[in-house]
């Protein structure tokens, strides 16, 4: 029995055969019987796309039961196979078809044939024989990329090794189909080290919307340019998947959008694909909406502290207080669960008054433990928990609180490292995300130009800002001046195109957006129109026949100040005009301070092109 048979064993029980103990009904097994031995099965192609060019990388080689069969889909074919104990004999004449077929139809690139790890010994060993059938077909084992399928366990890596390597040795390339969706694919990538990784289909749908697939897919891009391997995602079915994964980097496409599998593929590219790879636009990163963001569990306040039973004696708490001036409370645990707490502060003071200690010190602690200390589960958010003591007359700002886990003492927290950590918290959404508006921060908007600038592809950098803003939040004080900086954010989220245009907020009343979109001239004249109309309806009727209100200026002088009016300054860049993004906003911030020159709300367009 050879190596790669006893990792057969460890799957099924026996070489060469999936065991199954499901009943098999006669008919469907016959059916299948008749179906390999008359060899009714034909193969359908669905090609792989280099979304640089939009050249044919390869397709991936699908295999069809009869018309009109129960055994037409390959589902259904290779359960039957599993259940009939028929999955080698299958998957061998699938090879062939495949190889045929493909062969036939003088496809051109390369040729992904998927095959689960059980069968790969069948080839391995009916190597000579397929190397003959590949000659004879006028091809060469580095034109097809073996494409492993199933999430089988394995138990012993170095069996598989060795099957790979023969095969590498031959030529073949080895690929890694549906990434992601199973626990063990890291490990098994680890191992295996492919030429070539699939992302799952479910990683795909939705990415460009959803920001949590999109940051697990660049993490997976990330992850393969370090190992050398070429990514192909799998499952592009709309316009917006399509350039989220353009977008990121990955290289290789495969879906509906591009083509559904066909007996006869096209090697010509549907309009709309050929569109979308001559739109050099590049896509808006998806962001968490405001309740998403910045949720830290407790878990991460979580410092093991050895706590004390209800019978362990007053003194011996007192003892441990006394050789740790840092600890400032103790958990009373009861067979793991936390009944109660006993702080330094109440237990010294209690010891300091006459004969207590005398009176105590033998006595267990429970009698003098708090039977209602703070206590919250480890998957209880920070803020959450920041809000509790908040609202608490009880709880005192020195104390420390316990963390458990379904009921289960797990440690303490501490305050302190609470409100540090929810100061780290507010300081970094600042930077990402402004909190009034929660509109993008400095922070991605320095890394959206600079993705921008790396593809070298044009895009128009617009400053937004408002003037006499200070002395309209003198007047009429800073609720209504948030009120105004909400309608501006409002007003310049209605006329971008969110799929291609990128907006966020610098802080205060200073606005960038970063045009890709069409008509960027008419998006901002119109912005201009929508603020005019809407700030006369945060400002008092007196003020705005007047035209404005009298406010002090810098030098404390009262003067006349103009209702807030808007000012937009845009540098259209082009490919190689800018090397860093410092040079885009001191370029954009020139051309916002040429718009402030101009009486009202006003537009400035920087037409002069600068050389970097």
């Amino acid at each position: 029995m050879s190596s790669f048979s006893v990792l057969l064993e460890k799957y099924h029980g026996q070489p060469n055969r999936v065991a199954d103990s499901t009943p098999k009904p006669a008919s469907r097994m016959s059916e299948l019987s008749e179906l390999l031995t008359l060899r009714r099965l034909h193969a359908v192609f669905q090609p792989i796309v280099d979304l640089r060019n939009g050249s044919i990388y390869g397709f991936e080689g699908l295999i069809r039961g009869p018309e009109n069969s129960p055994l037409h889909t390959p589902h259904a074919l290779f359960e039957q196979a599993r259940r009939s104990d028929m999955t080698v004999e299958l998957e061998r004449l699938c090879r062939e078809t495949v190889l045929n077929d493909y062969a036939e139809l003088d496809l051109p690139g390369r040729l992904f044939i998927n095959s689960s790890y059980p069968c790969l010994e069948d080839a391995l060993l009916r190597q000579s024989e397929e190397m003959r059938h590949l000659q004879s077909l006028d091809m060469t084992p580095d034109r097809i990329v073996i494409e492993l399928t199933e999430n089988h366990l394995v138990e012993d890596f170095s069996i598989l090794h060795e099957v790979l390597v023969k095969f590498r040795r031959a030529g073949f390339d080895i690929a890694m189909d549906d990434l992601g969706e199973g626990f063990s694919n890291l490990r098994m990538w680890s191992e295996v080290r492919p030429e070539i990784v699939k992302i799952d289909r479910h990683f795909i749908g939705g990415i460009a919307e959803n920001p949590l697939k999109f940051q697990l897919v660049r993490a997976i891009h990330d992850i393969a340019e370090t190992c050398g391997a070429k990514v192909v995602a799998e499952g592009i079915e709309t316009e917006a998947e399509f350039i989220a994964v353009r977008d990121l980097g990955i290289h290789y496409g495969q879906g509906f959008l591009i083509a559904r599998p066909a007996a006869t593929p096209s090697v010509q590219l549907g309009e709309q694909v050929a569109r979308l790879l001559e739109n050099a636009r590049l896509k808006v990163q998806p962001r968490y909406k405001k309740n998403q963001n910045g949720y830290i569990p407790v878990q991460h306040l979580v410092r093991h502290l050895e706590p004390v039973t209800p019978d362990t004696e007053s003194d011996e708490v007192y003892t441990r207080f006394e050789t740790t001036p840092e600890l400032r409370m103790l958990p009373v645990v009861d067979e793991g669960k936390p009944i109660g707490a006993i702080t330094r502060f109440s237990l010294i003071d209690r010891f300091a008054r006459p004969y207590r200690r005398e009176l105590y010190g033998k006595k267990p602690c429970h009698l003098l433990m708090n039977d209602s200390p703070l206590i919250v589960d480890q998957a209880t958010s920070v803020q959450d928990l920041a809000r509790m003591i908040g609202n608490s007359e009880q709880i005192s700002f020195s104390d420390d609180f316990i963390i458990t886990q379904e009921g289960v003492y797990l440690g303490i927290g501490s305050n302190r490292e609470l409100i540090k950590l929810i100061t780290e918290m507010q300081i970094s959404s600042a930077r990402y995300a402004n909190p009034l508006t929660q509109l993008p921060g400095n922070v991605p908007i320095c890394e959206h130009i600079e993705r921008l600038l790396e593809i070298q592809i044009p895009f128009v950098a617009c400053y937004a800002d408002l003037d006499s803003f200070k002395p309209y939040n003198d007047v009429y004080g800073y609720q209504r001046g948030d009120e105004v900086i909400l309608m501006l954010g409002k007003v310049l989220d209605e006329v971008i195109d969110h799929r291609a245009d990128f907006l966020g907020h610098i802080g205060g009343d200073d606005f960038m957006i970063l045009f890709q979109g069409d008509r960027w001239e008419d998006r901002c004249r119109r912005a201009l129109e929508l603020f005019d109309s809407r700030i006369a309806h945060l400002v008092e009727a007196e003020h705005l026949v007047m035209g404005g209100f009298q406010a002090e200026d810098r030098r404390g002088k009262q003067i006349f100040h103009s209702i807030p009016s808007l000012s937009l300054g845009c540098i259209p860049a082009t490919p190689g005009q800018f090397k860093t993004h410092h040079e885009v906003a001191a370029a954009v911030a020139d051309a916002k301070h040429q718009a402030k020159k101009t009486r009202g709300s006003s537009l400035f367009i920087e037409r002069r092109q600068k050389n970097a």
